[in-house]
């Protein structure tokens, strides 16, 4: 994502429904945006450049999901679903996943990403987002930023701060694997003094057209919700399809 690693106000929030929301903030905040209409193709990349750039994308991507807002709206619901979720389908950027029936729904406005999208409990500190962002035309599939194996450890060895002093985050590679043209990624954070946060991610890559894009999905949720959340979340993220 052309973003990266930082903090970030979120000024102004738009529900997807004409329901009126509060948005409730927790510590670290990024700011995102849905932007609907055709914009230049990202230049490409080459050599020290080309790696850099996909660094900083493992790198905005994680921390983007890592530190979203809650955001309150509702979601869109289907029929024929597994119990207690519900489909959400968005026709524009051309995704569907499913989510906990009673979870909610937003999306947030401004710069930087092209589309942000959270669902989240009313209580707790567990959610799930879809980040996308644009990608130069040399990335044309998921094997551009090489195999699961080598991205998931560049991921997770950039966010790793455990080794500065005094120590930063601890970030842990817990497993990947890749599976119909999607990475998944298991891992987890701990800022010094806090809970432990287990993040679930699947990577895919999709054109709308114009260029190519990186959807990224990651359900996190802290390791004293594991037994609530873990089988709904990783559920969720495994159920992301492109339409």
């Amino acid at each position: 994502m052309a973003c990266v690693a930082s903090s970030y106000s979120l000024p102004l929030l738009r529900p997807l429904s004409n329901n009126t929301g509060i948005a409730i903030c927790r510590k670290s905040y990024v700011q995102c945006c849905r932007n609907k209409e055709p914009e230049p193709e990202p230049e490409s990349c080459f050599g020290i450049q080309c790696q850099a750039k996909r660094r900083q994308v493992l790198l905005g991507t994680t921390f983007a999901a890592f530190s979203f807002p809650e955001l309150i709206s509702n979601a869109l619901a289907e029929n024929d679903v597994p119990e207690g979720f519900r489909i959400y389908t968005d026709d524009v950027n051309k995704f569907k996943i499913l989510i906990p029936q009673d979870w909610q729904v937003g999306a947030g406005e401004p710069t930087g990403f092209k589309s942000v999208t959270a669902f989240y409990p009313e209580e707790g500190y567990s959610s799930i987002s879809v980040v996308i962002t644009g990608l130069g035309p040399d990335f044309t599939k998921m094997e551009s930023f090489g195999k699961v194996e080598a991205f998931a450890e560049t991921l997770v060895s950039g966010l790793d701060r455990s080794w500065q002093r005094p120590a930063g985050v601890a970030a842990k590679l817990i497993d990947c694997k890749a599976s119909k043209g999607l990475y998944f990624i298991e891992y987890s954070l701990q800022k010094p003094g806090e809970s432990v946060k287990h993040l679930f991610s699947a990577l895919g890559m999709a054109t709308n057209g114009w260029y190519n894009r990186l959807y990224t999905v990651t359900g996190q949720y802290v390791e004293e919700d594991s037994d609530k959340y873990s089988s709904n979340i990783e559920k969720a993220v495994k159920s992301f399809k492109f339409i």
